[in-house]
């Protein structure tokens, strides 16, 4: 990455479906910040299979669902998703390169609208995702994880916590 202005971010945890590094399932996507965009550029692997050859659209969706869990450090808020739609445009063959792009497209108080998309190394864009997130507080997390998990989620990013501020 030449570009000063393109910033590496963190796992959201180890154990992340989509970026955790310690999820032998998982998809260890490496994710990057430019300007109020985030993206990633991920090659779908055979465990990641549907069809021969293809990746399996759970997984595609997956992959969106996590960078735009990366697009809260942008707008700098605590959501999670509501909805998401992902329009599969082309077949997605695996072992190909394809940059994922994820940013808000619009907010409406706690509703925060996302968008991202999905472009192969050939230039062809195979899937479009749309996502609205709502904004919530930490305690949302309080009764699904343990205090000091659900504190170092929040505390090594750069996101306000709700908690006064």
């Amino acid at each position: 990455m030449a570009d000063s202005g393109v910033a590496s971010l963190p796992p959201h945890h180890p154990q992340c479906l989509g970026c955790g590094p310690d999820n032998p399932a998982g998809l260890h996507l490496s994710v990057y910040r430019d300007g109020d965009e985030v993206f990633t550029d991920l090659a779908f692997d055979a465990r990641h299979r549907g069809a021969p050859g293809l990746a399996h659209g759970g997984a595609i969706s997956a992959a969106c669902d996590d960078l735009f869990g990366f697009v809260l450090y942008v707008v700098e808020e605590i959501a999670v998703t509501r909805t998401l739609t992902v329009e599969y445009r082309a077949p997605v063959p695996l072992g190909q390169r394809h940059r994922i792009t994820a940013r808000l497209h619009h907010r409406d108080g706690r509703r925060l609208h996302l968008e991202a998309t999905g472009v192969g190394e050939d230039g062809v864009t195979r899937f479009t995702a749309q996502a609205l997130f709502i904004v919530v507080d930490i305690d949302h997390f309080s009764d699904h994880g343990t205090e000091l998990d659900v504190h170092a989620m929040f505390t090594q990013h750069p996101l306000r916590t709700r908690e006064g501020g």
